[in-house]
């Protein structure tokens, strides 16, 4: 019996071919095997009762073979040609795929440098770091991928503005020529800086753009203000400051904010848990109506992110009309990824359930929270004691003795007089505004206080701080688990195998093989169950 299920609504064309039948694959690790051969066309043919396939290659080898009838066939399908050409384009790269930027330099030089050598384009975690130490960065990167393809992470960071225009200051003296703006609520004097002092007109009198902004949102009214113009009143302040010409001011007023929108889903980090069927339509159609309004010579391109954990997920947001897709937690447990070994032991474990929201440092005032892994670790329930605690009360000094003596005890391991002095040294030499706001507002200090436990948790995680694991803070989103799942049983299962370019050839590749084999079942083709799963196989040496 046949392995290869045809069904009602195949149409045959009766077109007969010579074919060798020792060169047919019948069986069901056979077919397999051909159909990995991304670089053939694969074809379907019948003989009697016995359906199998072979590539394009045993056609034109087989004169003196059987006669079978061709049933279908499929083209050869390579990873650059999933996604949007003109991304690829754009940023010189070979496939419509990027790593996105993990905050505190976990998405390290490394990694953004192994990327970039082979074609690939990844944004260095420049979030939560000092100047000096997003400059050293900049350096190292520049050195090794002077013509590209690199991104900087630039983070809005509401309670620490002179950090977030820092690093604009960097990214202009430096020429820093894409950004990845991320966590933004509006637009912010910083970001149209960026934007538009990279403006000018070229020989042709055209419109050159300079530095480039990819802008990872999850609401639409974010995804609006970087899909339009930058509005006039920041343009003209920053015009009367200097910061930019008369020049930059009158195009940047008819040229979108962001080049392109990444749509973040259910993320690790800052995310809303939007699912991504419902989200990415969405933008896209408001991308429709803001090009039919502005009329852009260069339409914004709209990626994915948030959930892209395997071949499956990658197809499915190219099928909706991504022009490309953005990974994030799954490049935290590859070997460039600057986070220590038991994280990175924690993360390969992770399941799909074992993520959990938790308060977020920069934005805890807000009530803001951010995706973090909740196995191994009791990060979560303890960050989410201290935001209580500060909703309910008005002071550090009004918490009640036995639950500060606790807080001491099994959160901060030191006294309350003792953090405050590191928070004041910190600030002071990182934001001395944030100290100056704390003068008469005691509710603001016990904020600085509890953020100080929030900022070194993550830290604690990058740097492995022995005592501290059952406070590391890990970001990551479902898409770990579902990774976890993919690889299990392949090479990639054991964390010192996974490299950030081969895990994104793999979900790429298995993409494109995915691809092929839903057009054979459109027309009517379904292979052997066996063949549903794209193994990662290590790269020959």
């Amino acid at each position: 019996m046949s392995q290869i299920r045809l069904t009602s609504n195949l149409s045959t064309n009766n077109e007969q071919a010579s074919i060798d039948p020792q060169k047919v694959a019948f069986a069901e690790s056979d077919i397999l095997s051909k159909l990995l051969r991304l670089d053939q066309a694969l074809y379907v043919v019948q003989n009697g009762e016995a359906v199998g396939v072979c590539l394009a290659e045993d056609l034109k080898d087989s004169v003196a073979g059987t006669s079978m009838s061709l049933l279908s066939h499929v083209e050869p399908l390579h990873v650059g040609q999933l996604g949007d050409p003109e991304f690829m384009r754009a940023y010189g790269i070979n496939m419509a795929y990027m790593t996105g930027a993990m905050a505190n330099g976990i998405a390290s030089e490394e990694l953004v440098i192994a990327s970039g050598k082979v074609g690939l384009l990844s944004s260095f975690g420049a979030a939560g770091l000092v100047p000096p130490r997003i400059e050293e960065a900049i350096n190292k990167i520049q050195q090794a991928l002077p013509n590209g393809p690199y991104a900087f992470n630039l983070i809005h960071s509401p309670s620490e503005d002179a950090i977030e225009r820092g690093a604009v200051d960097l990214f202009l003296k430096h020429g820093v020529t894409t950004v990845e703006a991320s966590a933004f609520l509006g637009l912010t004097p910083n970001i149209v800086r960026y934007r538009a002092a990279g403006l000018r007109l070229n020989a042709q009198n055209q419109v050159e753009i300079g530095n480039r902004v990819i802008a990872k949102i999850s609401r639409t009214e974010v995804a609006s203000k970087f899909m339009m113009p930058a509005p006039a009143t920041i343009l003209q302040q920053l015009l009367s400051e200097g910061s930019i010409t008369e020049e930059q001011a009158r195009l940047a007023a008819n040229i979108p904010m962001a080049d392109d929108i990444t749509v973040e889903a259910d993320s690790g980090g800052h995310t809303d848990n939007r699912p991504l069927i419902l989200l990415l339509p969405t933008i896209l159609a408001l991308r429709e109506q803001i090009q039919a309004k502005f009329g852009y010579n260069q339409p914004i391109r709209v990626g994915a992110a948030g959930g892209i954990g395997n071949p499956a997920s990658a197809l499915a947001a190219f099928m909706m009309g991504a022009a490309y897709v953005v990974t994030g937690s799954v490049n935290q447990s590859c070997v460039e990824a600057a986070a220590s070994a038991h994280s990175k032991s924690l993360l390969a474990q992770a399941e799909m359930t074992d993520v959990i929201m938790a308060p977020a440092a920069d934005m805890f005032e807000m009530g803001v929270e951010l995706q973090v892994l909740k196995r191994g670790t009791m990060f979560p329930m303890r960050a989410k004691k201290l935001y209580e605690l500060y909703k309910n009360y008005e002071s550090i000094e009004a918490i009640p003795q036995e639950e500060r003596e606790k807080l001491e005890q099994q959160v901060f391991r030191s006294s309350i007089d003792e953090i405050w002095r590191q928070t004041e040294e910190h600030f002071n030499a990182r934001d001395p505004h944030q100290i100056e706001r704390v003068k008469d507002n005691p509710k603001r200090k016990m904020a600085l206080i509890f953020r100080w436990y929030l900022g070194l948790s993550s830290r604690w995680s990058n740097f492995g701080e022995q005592g501290r694991e059952a406070d590391y803070q890990i970001w990551a989103g479902p898409a770990m688990g579902a990774f976890n799942y993919w690889v299990k049983g392949s090479y990639l299962e054991e964390v010192s195998n996974r490299k950030t370019v081969e895990v994104a050839w793999h979900i790429m590749t298995g993409a494109a093989y995915l691809y092929r084999l839903r057009l054979l079942q459109i027309q009517g083709i379904w292979l052997p169950p066996a063949c549903e799963m794209y193994v990662p196989q290590p790269f020959s040496v």
